[in-house]
C-alpha cells in the first residue's frame, strides 16, 4: 500500500508533463515557459467551449474573464512602478472609449509626439487598460514624451466587421483634428498609428483610409505594425503551414477569428482551411487581386522553403458574394492597390519566424517597398506570436523584452 501514493504521484506527473509538452523549434528560447503558457491558454479555451456548450456563458466571455483577470494581476501598478509621472485618463473620442496617456508637462511651447494604439486579440479579446498593453503605452508615453491614445473598440460577439474598424477610424479622425492636437500640444508632423495582430490589421487599414482622405489636413506620419494580420484569402502560406501548431496562435484559432470577424458560419471552417473559399471559380477574385498576396512572388526564397501554393480550381459556391468582407481592403489591407500604398506613411513592420502571420507581414513589407514607401522590417528568428505582450513576470520572455525595446527605440528615432 505504501507504493500507491508513489504510483499515483508518478502517473499524475507523467499526465501533466504529457499535456504540457509540445515539440518546439530549437530557435525558440525558454521553451518550457512557452509550453506552460500555452497549456494555460489551451485549458482556458477547453473550459470556455464546454461552458458555452452547456449554456452557461458564451465562450468568448469566459476567455475574457480569465485572460483579463490574469493580466490585471500581472499588469503595471498605476501609482508607481512603470512611468509614475504619466497621467492616465479614461475618456471618449467622438463617442469611442479611449485611454489617454500624457507625459509630464514639458517647457512652455514644446510640442509632443502623438501615437494612437489598437490592441490585439482577434477582434474578440483584449483591452488596452490592463496588463502589458497598459505597461507598454505608459513606457512609450514616458520615453518618447508622447501623448498615447489606446482605443477600446467594440469586439465580437457584440459586433462584427466593419464595426471595430469604424470605431478605430472615428477615433483616429478625432485624434488628428487640429482642435485635439492643439489641446494636448501634439506636433501634427509627428503622429503615429500602431497596433499588434488584429490591432495591426486595424492600424494598417486606418492608415490607408487616412492617407487617401483629402479632407484631412493632418495625417499619420508613421505606422508601426506588430505581427499584423492582413488577409483572409490564403490560409496556406508557408508560415501558416510551418507554424500551424506553434503557440500561442494556432492556425485553426486564427482562421476561427477571421470567420467570427467577417460573420461567416463556423460550419464553413473546412472550406477556409483548404482555400476552397478563394478558388479560381470565384471570378470576383481577379488575377490582379491574387497578385497582391502571391507569396511565390512576394516572399524571399528563404521563407518559401519547399512549400507549394494551394490553388483550388473549384471550391465552395458563392463564398465571396456571401462574405463581401473577404475582398474589402478595410478588413484585408494587403489587398489595397499600389496607388493606395504609395500614399501610406513610412512603416515599421515587426515579424516573427514562428508565427502563422509572418508571411502576411513580409508580403506587406514588399508591397509597401514596391510602392515607394520606406519600410523597416524587424524580423525575430526566435520570435513567436504574442511575444510583444509577454514582458511581465512570470510570463516575461527575453524576446519580448527585446521586441519592446526595438519598437520603442524605432519610434524614438523615426517619429
Amino acid at each position: 500500500m505504501r507504493l500507491l501514493p508513489v504510483v499515483v504521484t508518478v502517473l499524475l506527473t507523467v499526465s501533466v508533463a504529457y499535456y504540457v509538452y509540445i515539440p518546439l523549434p530549437d530557435s525558440i528560447q525558454e521553451p518550457w515557459k512557452l509550453m506552460m503558457l500555452d497549456a494555460g491558454f489551451r485549458t482556458t479555451m477547453h473550459l470556455a467551449h464546454w461552458s458555452d456548450r452547456l449554456g452557461f456563458n458564451h465562450y468568448i466571455a469566459t476567455i475574457r474573464q480569465s485572460t483579463e483577470g490574469f493580466e490585471s494581476i500581472l499588469g503595471s501598478e498605476p501609482d508607481g512602478g512603470v512611468a509614475p509621472g504619466v497621467k492616465v485618463s479614461d475618456i471618449t473620442f467622438a463617442g469611442i472609449p479611449v485611454r489617454l496617456y500624457e507625459p509630464p508637462a514639458g517647457g512652455e511651447g514644446h510640442l509632443r509626439r502623438g501615437l494612437m494604439f489598437f490592441h490585439g486579440g482577434g477582434w474578440a479579446l483584449g483591452t488596452g487598460k490592463k496588463g502589458s498593453y497598459d505597461k507598454i503605452n505608459r513606457m512609450v508615453s514616458d520615453e518618447l514624451n508622447a501623448v498615447v491614445v489606446s482605443v477600446e473598440y467594440r469586439l465580437y460577439p457584440e459586433v462584427q466587421f466593419p464595426v471595430p474598424y469604424l470605431d478605430c477610424l472615428t477615433a483616429a479622425k478625432h485624434f488628428l483634428s487640429e482642435e485635439v492636437l492643439s489641446r494636448y500640444a501634439i506636433d501634427p508632423e509627428r503622429v503615429a498609428v500602431s497596433g499588434d495582430s488584429a490591432g495591426g490589421n486595424l492600424a494598417a487599414a486606418v492608415s490607408q483610409e487616412i492617407a487617401m482622405d483629402d479632407t484631412l489636413s493632418v495625417k499619420f506620419s508613421v505606422q508601426a505594425l506588430i505581427y499584423p494580420v492582413l488577409q483572409a484569402l490564403d490560409f496556406n502560406t508557408p508560415s501558416y503551414l510551418q507554424n500551424e501548431h506553434i503557440p500561442i496562435l494556432y492556425r485553426s484559432i486564427m482562421i476561427r477569428f477571421w470567420l467570427q470577424y467577417l460573420g461567416v458560419d463556423l460550419s464553413l471552417f473546412p472550406h477556409f482551411t483548404t482555400n476552397n473559399h478563394s478558388s479560381l471559380q470565384h471570378t470576383h477574385i481577379t488575377p490582379e487581386l491574387r497578385a497582391r498576396l502571391d507569396w511565390t512572388v512576394l516572399l524571399s526564397p528563404k521563407y518559401k522553403n519547399n512549400y507549394k501554393p494551394v490553388i483550388v480550381e473549384k471550391g465552395s459556391q458563392g463564398a465571396v458574394k456571401e462574405v463581401p468582407g473577404l475582398l474589402d481592403v478595410r478588413s484585408s489591407p494587403l489587398l489595397a492597390g499600389p496607388e493606395v500604398l504609395a500614399k501610406c506613411p513610412r512603416a515599421y513592420v515587426l515579424t516573427c519566424e514562428h508565427d502563422v502571420l509572418r508571411d502576411d507581414g513580409m508580403m506587406y513589407v514588399r508591397r509597401l517597398q514596391d510602392a515607394g514607401v520606406t519600410v523597416t522590417n524587424h524580423h525575430y528568428v526566435d520570435g513567436f506570436h504574442g511575444c510583444f505582450s509577454f514582458i511581465n513576470w512570470p510570463l516575461d520572455f527575453n524576446v519580448g523584452r527585446r521586441v519592446n525595446r526595438d519598437y520603442i527605440d524605432w519610434l524614438k528615432n523615426n517619429l
